[in-house]
C-alpha cells in the first residue's frame, strides 16, 4: 500500500486547511487510516483515525471539535479537515494505514498498529 499526502503550506492562526491522503495498491490490506503529526523538537503523536468503513473515528483531545477525519472510498482517499488552527498545530503531518483487529482509542492511536506510512506533508500556522 502506498500513501501520498497533500495539502501542506502556510496558514494564519484561526484559519482552515484540508489535508488529503491517497492510498494506492493493495487497499484491501487495510481497515483503518490515521493521521499523525510531529512538531519541531517533539515526538510524533496521534491526531485522528478512522475505520475504512468510516463508522469509527477517534481524535486526540487537543483537536476535538476542530479537526474532522473523513474518507472517500471511491477515491481511496482520507481527508483531515482542520479548522481554528493555532501555531501549536504546526507540524509535519503523516497519514498511515494498517490492518488490525482491535478496537478502542488505544488501538487506533498506537503507531505500531499502522504498517504503511506516507511521506508527510508540512504546514505552518502563523500567529
Amino acid at each position: 500500500v502506498q500513501l501520498q499526502a497533500f495539502g501542506g503550506g502556510l496558514v494564519q492562526a484561526g484559519g482552515s486547511l484540508r489535508l488529503s491522503c491517497a492510498a494506492a495498491g493493495s487497499i484491501f490490506d487495510i481497515n483503518r487510516m490515521g493521521w499523525f503529526r510531529q512538531a519541531p523538537g517533539k515526538e510524533r503523536e496521534f491526531v485522528a483515525a478512522t475505520s475504512w468503513s468510516g463508522g469509527i473515528t477517534y481524535y486526540v483531545d487537543s483537536v476535538k471539535g476542530r479537526f474532522t477525519i473523513s474518507r472517500d472510498n471511491a477515491k481511496n482517499t482520507v481527508y483531515l479537515q482542520m479548522n481554528s488552527l493555532t501555531p501549536e498545530d504546526t507540524a509535519v503531518y503523516y497519514c498511515a494505514a494498517g490492518q488490525v483487529y482491535c478496537s478502542g482509542y488505544g488501538c487506533y492511536s498506537a503507531q505500531n498498529r499502522y504498517s504503511y506510512w506516507g511521506q508527510g506533508t508540512e504546514f505552518t500556522v502563523s500567529s
